[in-house]
């Protein structure tokens, strides 16, 4: 008889069961700090043909702030017939033949932020539909296309793409097959994008009339990382009445069905009610407006007649478009009335029979504190070279950039100006605490009668100031209970951040 010795298993069953607890812990820990340091998403898409712009209009790599951004988007690349990625701009994109090696520069961003995450945009508005519903429905080409697209990032050094096929069963897509084909490509290109540790995005149509029609919402969003809504050019050119940009909610001229869609409030909420989970809906904010050419300048409330587009800006030279850095430099030499939308919580400009939608510092952080209370996994914009990137208006560079990115990280709004609902005032400051202004101009003797042109301190009163435009034509303006004066920033700022000296 062989004689067995038994050990109690006991303290070895302990330390496995020790060893395990401290693991899971180690894994839950590791967890929560990625969730935490991962945070907000704050999405910058660059047209990177506006270093065409002339004078201060143009904007080059080295332009871009890579610290404002989570994730910077460069549009745009394209599609071939054969469903490969087509290079649109070649020499501006790439460096041989002499060319200016815009995506290496644009990649090596990431050495100043190595958190940043650079993506390329395949697609937007002008490559149209067509040869994306004829790749999406040929199981050969969208294979080629997933691995030309992994081919192109590990290439130039991009963190993944950006599908921006604009749209889906629309323009010149197959409306029959393209909502279901677009579906499958997503899933295959996550699978396939999975194994090289690319990120998978897309700029989606926002409101339910175009993007019921594109998506299959609960499928497409469990394949991409994340959404980014355009949820803007809800008004345009194209219409016959003059509407917001990029309302917050609907408004009181929003009579119709359809047109109760147009509005941020409306498209967020069908994506929501159709499967999308909020921490992939990225809100997409614009930096510019939407302007128009009234019927009749006598009618400037929102909903009013007009005859086409607004006159173009000198940087953008597009009729319809106002870059907010042309706008804000408008201001410093011409009078507008600003306005105040309370229902749908954006402002909008008139001069004479000009017409302007646009977003400012107070809609922008309405549009923020939204895309929080709704848990939404971030902030989109379109597009950084229309920010006042230069800082020439004032308020610093990337004004509008730099309340966004501070917002999402848990920081306090900056002071806004206050523009009246129904405004009779000839002009309004820049960004700053809420002001009331004297439409008569200072006398002759004044600070304008110097020549100066734009914003001049008061010579005995902190509290007030004077917008000059021109010899002895200007505007006074008196800064709201506790704010006075900044001359460095050219807006009513709290008083304990203003030295005066009266």
């Amino acid at each position: 008889m062989v004689k067995r010795t038994v050990t109690s298993s006991r303290p070895v069953l302990l330390l496995v069961l020790l060893l395990i607890a401290v693991g899971l812990a180690d894994d839950t820990m590791s967890n929560k700090a990625s969730d935490s340091s991962e945070g907000k998403k704050v999405v910058c898409y660059v047209g990177t043909w506006a270093v065409y712009r002339p004078g201060q209009g143009r904007f080059d790599i080295e332009h871009i702030d890579p610290l404002l951004c989570t994730h910077l988007m460069y549009g745009f690349f394209g599609i071939n017939e054969d469903a490969t990625v087509r290079v649109i701009d070649p020499y501006l994109d790439l460096e041989e033949n002499w060319g200016r090696g815009h995506i290496k520069r644009f990649v090596a961003l990431k050495s100043v932020n190595p958190q940043l995450k650079t993506l390329a945009a395949i697609g937007g508005w002008n490559e149209g539909s067509r040869k994306f519903s004829k790749m999406a429905a040929s199981a050969e080409l969208r294979k080629r296309f997933i691995h030309d697209c992994v081919a192109f990032c590990q290439r130039h050094g991009f963190d993944g793409i950006d599908l921006d096929w604009e749209y889906p069963a629309q323009r010149d897509g197959d409306p029959l097959i393209d909502r279901e084909n677009h579906a499958q490509l997503v899933e295959e290109m996550r699978q396939v994008f999975d194994q090289y540790g690319l990120l998978m995005t897309a700029a989606v149509a926002s409101v339910e009339f175009s993007a019921g029609v594109s998506y299959d919402i609960t499928r497409v969003s469990k394949s991409f990382h994340f959404l980014n809504v355009m949820v803007y050019d809800m008004h345009g050119a194209w219409e016959s009445y003059c509407g917001i940009n990029a309302p917050l909610y609907r408004g009181p001229a929003d009579t119709t069905d359809q047109q109760a869609q147009l509005n941020v409030n409306a498209s967020i909420h069908f994506w929501l009610a159709n499967g999308a989970p909020p921490e992939k809906l990225v809100l997409g904010i614009p930096l510019y407006g939407r302007s128009f050419t009234l019927a009749n300048a006598a009618n400037s409330q929102i909903g009013a007649a007009v005859v086409g587009g607004g006159t173009a800006g000198p940087y953008t030279r597009e009729p319809g478009v106002l870059g907010y850095n042309e706008f804000c430099e408008k201001l410093q030499t011409e009078s507008w009335d600003l306005r105040w939308s309370d229902e749908q919580q954006t402002p909008y400009a008139v001069r004479n029979n000009q017409w302007l939608g646009y977003d400012d510092l107070r809609s922008v952080q309405l549009k923020v504190q939204y895309l929080l209370d709704l848990k939404l996994g971030g902030a989109m914009v379109w597009s950084l070279e229309t920010d006042d990137f230069r800082g020439v208006c004032g308020g610093g560079k990337y004004p509008l950039m730099t309340e966004i990115r501070s917002l999402l990280n848990g920081g306090t709004p900056s002071p806004t100006t206050t523009a009246p609902s129904t405004s009779t005032s000839t002009s309004v400051t820049s960004e700053g605490p809420g002001v009331s202004v004297t439409t008569s101009p200072p006398s002759g003797d004044g600070p304008c009668a110097e020549g100066h042109i734009g914003f001049v301190p008061h010579p005995e009163d902190c509290s007030r100031y004077y917008m000059c435009v021109g010899v002895q034509t200007g505007f006074e303006f008196s800064c709201p209970a506790g704010t006075l004066f900044d001359p460095n920033l050219n807006v009513c700022n709290w008083s304990d951040k203003v030295n005066c000296e009266h």
